[in-house]
């Protein structure tokens, strides 16, 4: 099997899993999606999945350490201005600029 089979194979998998979870997706009984608690964890998912993200995207690294840098002083500003109720475009400008000014030191 060459890489390229190999890449094929993967991308064919992944295409039928996703296929696969879709329709797992679709079979749930309706009564079962209009209960409070599975409402309100369906809820709590995306704001889980967005933070885990932001986590690793901020101190994570490829040695699996944790890393302090410009990217942390960029969230700290970032949780400064909402913790302020600043608009969303200021946040992600202070985020920006923090980021640039400590990179430039």
């Amino acid at each position: 099997m060459t890489g390229q089979t190999g890449v094929w194979i993967a991308i064919g998998a992944t295409a039928l899993g996703c296929y696969g979870v879709k329709l797992l997706g679709l079979s749930v009984p309706a009564g079962l999606l209009e209960r409070p608690l599975v409402k309100r964890l369906a809820s709590l998912v995306p704001i889980a999945l967005l933070a885990a993200l932001t986590a690793l995207q901020t101190f994570g690294t490829d040695t699996l350490r944790a890393v302090v840098d410009a990217r942390s002083a960029g969230l700290a500003a970032a949780a400064v201005a909402l913790f302020l109720r600043a608009p969303f475009l200021v946040v992600v400008a202070a985020a920006v600029l923090v980021t640039a000014a400590v990179r430039a030191m």
